[in-house]
């Protein structure tokens, strides 16, 4: 039995900071109703065709769950949404600002009628304050939080390749709501979760935050280098290739400059022997790691790193993901049904024991409205409620 078996999530949600929360707690056995819009449903839906015509991010946040199609301006799908909250342990929603409250689902109107109703807000920067209204997508908050500025080349910056903010969000709201499951099971009550996008990702932020503490100069962006500790990145070889190496003690650079670079001296060379000197000159330190690196095959060089016992990776393109050795022998794939038939997808990254993450359909626009609707006792044809059904 998966450990949330038997709770049952309603969800109001698009884009990817809350279907990513649902989904994950899905993925622990919940039973999670999206309710979609009967015209296109969650926009994220259209965001590409990249998974045989489907979105990646709406197959990726999605699966698991049954999809509602409800028009909740019309008045008449109001009874719908109330029947199903009459038994819901949590409510999520990352609606416009203003919006739930303006649909009477506030956690005050709500916890009147359902005292155990968990109800889980995610917006882009909180429910108060004078950016309340403003709207927020995850690279405007990935530049609203700074991370923009510590992240990128010299010359300029850039986003994240994947939409961290929103994960940022998800993954709080995904662990506050199992932590209100808990604090409920000794009170009896539900809580109200405010998750803030901006609040999220400037969480994730304090380490530069912390570095630039009291006016101090912060991290310079390096590319795929670390900004504060050297060396720390990729660097070429000599096939052409790219190893990602990192020394983290003054240990592991002795080992590296004997072992790796196989230069003793340099291991005790004043210009290099703590790692705010190896940060300063990290430009002619970088020469002399080359000046070895560039007569070696990046195979050679993973070799040496490994015997150092000095941390290293593959720079990996998704290509090389779908296919890592690692993933494969520790069978982490499954296959989940799609509208376009099974497609591969991977095991949450957790692994208890007892019973395997619920892996169930990406679902179709609508796909369960009649089976829902009968099971409230509405007519399921009831076309006023939903025209997808």
């Amino acid at each position: 039995m998966l450990p949330l078996q038997g709770l049952k999530v309603v969800t109001l949600e698009h884009a990817i900071a809350a279907p990513f929360c649902t989904r994950q707690l899905a993925d622990l056995g919940a039973r999670v109703i999206k309710i979609e819009r009967p015209e296109g449903g969650d926009f994220a839906r259209g965001y590409d065709t990249r998974v045989r015509g489907m979105s990646s991010h709406f197959v990726w946040t999605n699966r698991s769950k049954e999809s509602l199609c409800l028009d909740l301006k019309d008045p008449n799908a109001l009874p719908v949404l109330a029947a199903l909250l009459s038994d819901a342990d949590v409510l999520v929603q990352n609606l416009a600002p203003g919006a739930a409250d303006r649909l009477g689902l506030s956690y005050d109107v709500l916890s009147a009628k359902h005292p155990r109703l968990i109800v889980c807000g995610i917006s882009g920067y909180g429910p108060d304050g004078s950016y309340r209204d403003k709207k927020a997508y995850d690279l405007l908050i990935q530049s609203e939080s700074g991370f923009l500025s510590v992240t990128g080349s010299k010359d300029e910056s850039a986003k994240a390749g994947c939409s961290v903010a929103d994960i940022a969000a998800g993954m709080y709201a995904f662990t506050a709501i199992l932590a209100s499951l808990l604090e409920r099971q000794k009170t009896g009550k539900g809580t109200r979760i405010d998750i803030s996008m901006l609040e999220s990702m400037i969480e994730w932020m304090s380490f530069p935050l912390y570095y630039a503490f009291e006016d101090q100069t912060p991290p310079s962006r390096c590319g795929a280098a670390h900004a504060t500790i050297f060396p720390y990145g990729p660097f070429r070889t000599g096939d052409n290739k790219q190893v990602m190496l990192g020394i983290q003690n003054e240990r592991e650079w002795k080992a590296f400059c004997e072992l790796v670079l196989q230069d003793a001296n340099l291991a005790v060379d004043e210009r290099f022997n703590n790692n705010p000197k190896r940060v300063s000159d990290r430009e002619k330190l970088g020469d002399m790691i080359h000046a070895v690196f560039d007569s070696l095959a990046a195979e050679q060089i993973t070799g040496r790193l490994d015997k150092a016992g000095i941390a290293n990776a593959s720079v990996n393109d998704m290509h090389d993901v779908w296919n890592h050795v690692q993933l494969k022998e520790r069978d982490r794939w499954r296959h989940v049904q799609t509208p376009v038939g099974p497609v591969r997808a991977l095991l949450p990254p957790f692994t208890a024991s007892g019973a395997e993450a619920r892996m169930d359909p990406v679902p179709s626009l609508g796909q369960h409205t009649s089976s829902i609707l009968a099971e409230l006792g509405f007519r399921a044809d009831l076309s006023a409620v939903s025209k997808a059904s």
